[in-house]
């Protein structure tokens, strides 16, 4: 959303602005120039990256419009599913959430976190690493060693669609330019014309280099760099759940897992302790009320 505010602001100051100078709408107005430059920006995308990358670059664009699913909401949801799986396990054993983790979309305790469930690699993530727990035989520093392994690789792909987004708004001063240098030629041509033709092809060639540098450092280059933030959110989540998985793994209680987690949230979303304990504790408790009555 935030996106789309900022977006809405460039545009309004630029033209704002040259209304204010008593500036020519209709003289902005060169689908030619911005097909020019649109096309062989996109073009450049594609030769650039194979289709998973183009195909990623537009879904993290939609997320990024939207805004970060990573709110404090979102973590403390996680936080509470954690401790209420941990204490399943604690209680049952790593044999009675088999089922929860070979098929978390039927698990009682999963399917009502549908942010989780829908987070494909966070889902694999818990449910792959406590599969190997309950494998045994792998002891928490090789454990730490796989989540590691797995958070570098997941970081690594999601960081591409923002840097090919970042490679293609580097390249869009250098259209406008070639979108300029072709309203030149056409200027040439036009020599010898009325005085008032002449200035139209002038106005059009400026018109693409004033697009390619707008596209450049006021929208594809701020939405590149925001899809590159939300990235790192994903790989502080991550980071969340290895160290609630990892203090588990070591015999630490449930709730001292969770709050060590919770100690990794970044400080602008972590909820407070009596928050995590009062949601954690009423969530345990549902359970208990209901077998009771």
């Amino acid at each position: 959303m935030f996106a789309i505010i900022g977006i809405v602001v460039v545009f309004a100051a630029i033209i704002g602005g040259f209304l204010m100078e008593k500036g020519n709408m209709s003289v902005l107005l060169q689908p030619a120039e911005l097909i020019i430059i649109a096309g062989a920006a996109s073009g450049t995308l594609l030769v650039a990256n194979p289709l998973r990358i183009v195909k990623a670059i537009a879904a993290r664009l939609v997320m990024t419009l939207k805004g970060s699913p990573f709110t404090q909401t979102r973590y403390l949801d996680t936080l509470k599913m954690m401790y209420q799986f941990l204490n399943k396990v604690r209680k049952e054993g790593l044999l009675a959430v088999e089922m929860d983790v070979e098929k978390p979309a039927e698990s009682a305790i999963f399917k009502n976190y549908p942010q989780f469930l829908n987070d494909h690699h966070a889902r694999e993530f818990v449910c792959d690493t406590l599969r190997m727990a309950i494998t045994g035989g792998v002891e928490p520093f090789d454990m730490d060693q796989m989540m590691e392994l797995d958070m570098e690789v997941h970081h690594h792909q999601e960081v591409q669609p923002s840097d090919s987004l970042s490679t293609v708004a580097d390249s869009l001063p250098g259209l406008g330019i070639v979108a300029a240098v072709l309203g030149v030629v056409i200027t040439m041509g036009a020599l010898g014309g009325p005085p008032e033709e002449i200035g139209k092809h002038v106005a059009a060639a400026l018109v693409g280099t004033f697009l390619g540098i707008l596209l450049c450092y006021g929208v594809v280059g701020p939405l590149s760099a925001s899809m590159r933030k939300i990235a790192d959110e994903q790989d502080a989540y991550l980071h969340v759940l290895r160290v609630l998985l990892l203090a588990f793994l070591k015999g630490s209680a449930p709730m001292i897992a969770v709050e060590m987690g919770r100690r990794a949230i970044p400080a602008y979303l972590r909820p407070s302790f009596d928050e995590m304990e009062k949601a954690c504790k009423n969530k345990a408790a549902e359970p208990a009320q209901a077998a009771a009555a």
